[in-house]
């Protein structure tokens, strides 16, 4: 019989001996507090080892409340991964493409009518959905690879309580999905230090440029103000810690082994950012300017301390 004494003991086993192997553990370690009793679910599931991100996927999302508690029966989902760049996976800058099919199988089985994957990308968009591994996976899991390349697919919206943001032109799919699944994969940024959920964002508007000339955090939140998706996969299994976010090579990648998921936005990126944090100057998730300012305006919390954490580590 596994008493939560033996769970908690092994544990504490498995870290000490990742620890031994000489990789140093985030500081995002200390933040993972067990569930607190009297709780229902959750606020963030934290999740390290398995064989993959898709393992970890398939292992916590009933922690949450199982995906029928995001897709709805009949309805579209939207998966939006990182495939801005013509890069295959193991160099880390776009999200693992096996993560994406078990994410996309999974919303089929729970009974959506149509599940879709696009990405305004950097490089070009078809080599980019080739090579990155995601277009096959998604096809192989009864999902629609669907273009993002044509200002035709995007509508102008206004963004509520925008402060630099007004207006931006957003992919139609973007803004019609009866449930919208965030899958960035984690990594180092030259402009705003990390990519996480909040960032990917930029992949569903059609001038991405347009946010650095006019202030790329405060665009950032303020984007995220317009939908919050139902809920954000971070893929931080194999981590680009430097040269992002399109990276150079693959000694550019620390395997952490991790897997964050909340519907909170704001919630997960804090965690993200602390992984990225022994790499980097990060002291405290609000160190990373748009995380701040989206928690300022009522977005998320970013303050791990006070959250309710399942952590498990495989």
């Amino acid at each position: 019989m596994h008493t939560r004494k033996s769970f908690l003991y092994r544990s504490a086993e498995k870290i000490k001996a990742l620890a031994l192997t000489g990789l140093s553990l985030p500081l995002i370690i200390k933040n993972l507090n067990a569930q607190r009793s009297g709780s229902s679910l959750p606020e963030l599931v934290a999740m390290r080892g398995g064989k993959g991100p898709d393992d970890l996927f398939s292992r916590g999302i009933e922690h949450l409340g199982g995906i029928n508690r995001f897709v709805k029966r009949g309805g579209t989902v939207l998966v939006k991964p990182n495939i801005g760049w013509d890069r295959t996976p193991e160099y880390g800058a776009n999200t693992n493409p096996d993560l994406i099919k078990a994410i996309v199988e999974s919303c089929r089985k729970a009974g959506a009518s149509k599940v879709y994957v696009f990405d305004h990308t950097c490089d070009h968009w078809r080599n980019t959905y080739k090579n990155s591994g995601i277009e096959a996976s998604v096809k192989a899991a009864g999902g629609e690879m669907i273009p993002a390349n044509s200002k035709s697919y995007y509508r102008e919206v206004s963004i509520p309580g925008g402060v630099t943001l007004k207006k931006a032109l957003v992919h139609r799919v973007y803004l019609d999905a009866d449930t919208v699944i965030n899958v960035p994969i984690l990594k180092h940024h030259s402009s705003t230090m990390i990519t996480a959920s909040m960032k990917n964002l930029m992949g569903v508007i059609w001038d991405r440029y347009a946010w650095h000339r006019m202030g790329l955090h405060q665009c950032i939140a303020d984007f995220a103000a317009l939908r919050k998706p139902d809920l954000v996969v971070i893929d931080a299994y194999n981590v680009m810690t430097r040269n992002g976010p399109r990276g150079y090579s693959k000694s550019d990648l620390v395997e952490y082994k991790y897997l964050f998921m909340s519907a909170d936005q704001v919630a997960a990126d804090a965690a993200g950012a602390m992984v990225l944090a022994q790499s980097s100057g990060i002291k405290t998730p609000r160190d990373i300017g748009h995380i701040r300012i989206a928690e300022k305006a009522g977005l998320g919390s970013a303050d791990l301390d006070s959250l309710n954490i399942k952590r498990i580590v495989i």
